[in-house]
């Protein structure tokens, strides 16, 4: 019987605290799936209602939610080694948990941050319980509030230890695809939020490009939203099946009740953001990682969001598109080329990114395993994720993704729809930023010289920091200020 009352003995198989939605919706997946979980929140109404309301679906799953209202109780409800879920805001109040937490655990117990939290937090966080004998696991779940009940992907960063008594759990309430499920063990310490934060910026470039597709096409070929989710539909039963694009054309479709217009053209322009996006950039910087797309679509969030210059930039320059005569049905195909190209780039460079910091960081994280969980469950989840696993299988060495042969040939295929279609945009006057980025990426990676050497040799002139050259080994200066002879660095 599930209860709130002191616990006689530890029965739990599991806790968790942070009964917000997400918390409270991965405490009922876990409970219907046949375990014991104690649950725990600071507002002890909450909890209660919690209880309360879920009680019976966890018992007739052969499960039980154990409420208990101090985390003294909630810590000695739950079977030892304990396991322990933390499912509060990122940043200050999960540490405030984690050091309220603390003091009750004992050595060998596994404290599990499931928020979207900072890579170097989390290696903080990891360091500082290690010397406590505590475990603690970073872990990345993505699917929203549907995934967290119904099965997410879950991406677990953490100690071997950690792992053997979190993963039978995690394995079973993840998402299944094939039978196999989307949740596995990435890595040591941060591996699991790190990939997630990718995750995520593999997202903000992909509702990116699906948003201006759908601004291309509106623009420049007159069709109404409910017209377009037609189109969106369409593309969702070939190479570009997804849940976004599902969600594409759900959305589109969708019909504001108090006015009766379209949904789309009620929601204010201004796109907003909680981090991951900014946090993925910042990381790729750091890490030297070229992730252009991600970039791009971080940014246009941000530019979406500065209303007052854009309203001035509209008064002194206008708003008008250009015209521009399109054969609607080429240009829609064209699109839908350029759309799957470019999402082929970000999908690359957010594999490149997380294979840069799995070696920075000695995590042996396992790209083609890493698609496997992302198939079902998360955000991202897509048709291509398969193609994406048995690229890094039959090749785990593979430099880029765009080399692998199904991408290799997909992008040449469609790479004369791609520039035709940013060179539209650019004479229609219709902002394409993911997609301008992803072709010049694409570009650059193929260019037999890049004008890096100008840049290098400026950097000589001004600053003397060196070049290499093409035909002989070494760095070298050349005396600039003097009588322009090369010197050995």
């Amino acid at each position: 019987m599930s209860s709130t009352e002191n616990p006689t003995d530890a029965r739990a198989s599991i806790g968790l605290t942070g009964l917000a939605v997400m918390g409270s919706n991965l405490a009922r997946n876990i409970a219907r799936n046949g375990y014991t979980i104690a649950v725990h929140n600071r507002t002890t109404s909450k909890m209660t209602d919690m209880v309360e309301a879920y009680a019976d679906e966890a018992r007739e799953a052969g499960g039980e939610l154990v409420g208990r209202e101090s985390l003294e109780d909630f810590v000695a409800a739950i079977e030892r080694p304990r396991t322990v879920v933390v499912m509060v805001k990122a940043g200050s109040p999960t540490d405030a948990v984690i050091d309220e937490l603390a003091p009750l655990l004992e050595e060998g117990d596994i404290v599990v941050d499931a928020g979207n939290a900072h890579v170097d937090d989390t290696m903080r966080r990891q360091a500082a319980l290690k010397e406590q004998g505590l475990h603690f696991v970073g872990m990345g779940v993505s699917g929203g509030e549907e995934g967290a009940l119904n099965g997410p992907s879950i991406m677990v960063g953490g100690s071997e230890h950690a792992y053997e008594n979190l993963g039978p759990i995690v394995e079973k309430i993840a998402a299944q695809v094939d039978g196999t499920p989307c949740a596995t063990h990435v890595g040591p310490d941060g591996a699991g939020h790190f990939v997630k934060m990718v995750h995520n910026g593999i997202e903000y470039a992909d509702m990116q490009l699906i948003a201006e597709s759908y601004d291309l096409l509106r623009a420049l070929t007159d069709r109404t939203p409910a017209q377009l989710a037609e189109a969106f539909s369409d593309w969702n039963g070939g190479d570009l099946e997804s849940f976004l694009i599902e969600m594409t054309a759900d959305v589109l479709a969708h019909t504001d009740q108090a006015t009766g217009t379209a949904f789309v053209d009620v929601v204010e322009d201004a796109a907003e953001q909680k981090g991951t996006g900014r946090w993925t950039v910042q990381t790729a910087l750091d890490l030297g990682v070229p992730v252009t797309g991600i970039a791009e679509a971080t940014f246009a969030r941000s530019l979406s969001g500065h209303t007052d210059q854009r309203a001035a930039a509209r008064e002194r320059f206008g708003s008008a598109v250009h015209d521009v005569e399109v054969d609607v049905e080429q240009f829609t195909d064209d699109v839908r080329s350029a759309l799957f190209a470019s999402k082929v780039v970000a999908y690359a460079q957010g594999f490149d990114q997380i294979l840069a910091a799995s070696a920075e960081n000695d995590w042996d994280v396992d790209p083609g395993t890493i698609a496997t969980i992302w198939r079902g469950g998360c955000i991202i989840r897509a048709q291509f994720l398969d193609r994406i696993r048995e690229a890094y299988e039959a090749e785990p060495g593979l430099k880029s993704l765009l080399l692998a042969p199904y991408f290799a040939d997909a992008v040449e295929a469609g790479a004369a729809a791609w520039r035709r279609v940013v060179a539209t945009a650019a004479t229609a006057g219709v902002p394409v930023p993911a997609f301008s980025s992803s072709l010049s990426y694409f570009d650059a990676l193929r260019r037999d010289r890049l004008p890096a050497a100008l840049i290098q040799g400026l950097r000589d002139d001004f600053g003397a920091h060196t070049y290499r050259r093409v035909d002989k080994e070494g760095s070298f200066h050349t005396l600039w200020a003097g009588d322009r002879s090369e010197v050995e660095a």
